[in-house]
């Protein structure tokens, strides 16, 4: 018995590294286990957003300067986006702004299971409303005012984000 609170102490301390990194990210809308160790110069997706017409696509590189790399590419040509992703650098997605912390991708790297690439999606939910009603009390959309309530809807679309970090120790070069 005296044993069960010095384990207990162990594995708090323990647990307390990864409980830190996880409080520092906001509660994502999916949740989701680490992906599959992925070998280095394996192209991977990392995850498909329909609405955009976008798949996250990562690589671990084995270059030290630049160990992981993501991109975001088109599902296919035909595909008509009903939402916009925009680079995360530009919008700086946070919650103070409006942005949903949608969703975070670990991949673990194959070749050196102490260090991860960490993807982080953010959303931004569209703000859409119904067009105003006219003096019948219907929702019309005339046509000298069509070309700005085109561009109204354009502007009124969700918007998409994606940051990646690589996060854990880098092993040594063979």
């Amino acid at each position: 018995m005296p044993y069960l609170p010095l384990f207990c102490l162990a594995l708090a301390v323990a647990a307390a590294p990864q409980a830190h990194a996880a409080a520092a990210d906001p509660q994502p809308e999916i949740e989701r286990p680490a992906a599959l160790p992925q070998a280095v110069g394996a192209v991977h997706s990392l995850r498909t957003i329909p609405e955009a017409c976008a798949r996250i696509e990562g690589i671990f590189t084995g270059d030290a300067a630049e160990p992981y790399r993501f991109a975001v590419v088109k599902t296919h040509p035909n595909c008509t986006p009903r939402a916009r992703f925009v680079d995360a650098d530009k919008a700086a997605p946070s919650a103070d702004t409006g942005w949903l912390f949608n969703d975070v991708i670990r991949v673990p790297a194959a070749d050196c299971p102490s260090q991860q690439a960490v993807v982080r999606v953010w959303r931004k939910p569209a703000e859409v409303a119904p067009p105003e009603l006219d003096a019948q009390g219907r929702a019309r959309i005339y046509l000298q005012d069509s070309a700005q309530t085109r561009a109204d809807a354009a502007a009124r679309v969700p918007v998409f984000a994606a940051a990646m970090t690589v996060e854990g120790e880098a092993c040594a070069t063979r």
